[in-house]
């Protein structure tokens, strides 16, 4: 790979950022650019920076991982967010989300998980820990009732095949790529294709909204069989 990825570690934890830094930099694709404790700091550092992606603790002093994503996303949004948080973050991560953050995983993921997981939202796509997809759609059902509404042109649902809607509902449910390809028997570029597909006949960011769609509009009840 010939494009260094630019990663902003952002964690009040010294043994943390350091060691997360040592084990990024060892890649030859990737180059940590800075690490910083707080909030405050990422701004600040960010403006100067400008990293691809940023893996951010979702507690930090100062000023949180939420506020973080938004003031980011609202100035900067070509950077990826990567949320690093704990089993009992729940209404921290579904406001990162909200904000546009590209996806969370737990802070015990193995460095391989983090590393591929850098690389997927580096290239444009959504990542949450497969540990808790069970979670992920509980949140997308809070964020599906809130006021956080996805709208989408009536126009363009028309133009959903029946397999892109069975990828949709699977989307609804947190999986990742890997286990749409096994649910629907495809490949999983097939399943690739088809979200790129979705994604642009829906006009939707990503597979953040797509999920929040497909849980407030039902899809996730629904039977594609007899399509």
């Amino acid at each position: 790979m010939s494009k260094n990825i630019k990663i902003m570690i952002a964690d009040d934890q010294e043994l943390i950022r350091e060691s997360l830094k040592i084990v990024l930099s060892a890649n030859p694709d990737m180059e940590v650019i800075d690490t910083v404790a707080n909030g405050r700091e990422v701004i600040r550092s960010v403006r100067k920076e400008k990293p691809d992606v940023i893996l951010m603790d979702i507690r930090m002093p100062e000023m949180n991982g939420v506020l973080c994503t938004q003031i980011i996303k609202e100035n900067y949004p070509q950077i990826k967010i990567i949320i690093l948080t704990t089993f009992d973050d729940d209404e921290y991560v579904y406001n990162a989300l909200k904000f546009g953050a590209s996806g969370y995983i737990l802070k015990g993921i193995s460095m391989t998980g983090l590393v591929s997981a850098i690389r997927t939202v580096y290239d444009g796509k959504a990542m949450i820990n497969p540990d808790i997809a069970t979670k992920v759609v509980r949140l997308f059902s809070q964020m599906a009732k809130s006021n956080y509404a996805i709208n989408v042109d009536k126009r363009n649902v028309e133009e959903i095949s029946k397999t892109e809607w069975k990828v949709i509902q699977q989307v609804g449910y947190g999986k990742s790529n890997k286990e749409i390809a096994s649910a629907l028997k495809l490949s999983e570029g097939t399943v690739r294709n088809n979200l790129s597909s979705i994604l642009s006949k829906l006009d939707l960011r990503d597979r953040t909204q797509l999920a929040i769609w497909a849980v407030q509009t039902g899809v996730t009840t629904q039977s594609f069989e007899n399509m």
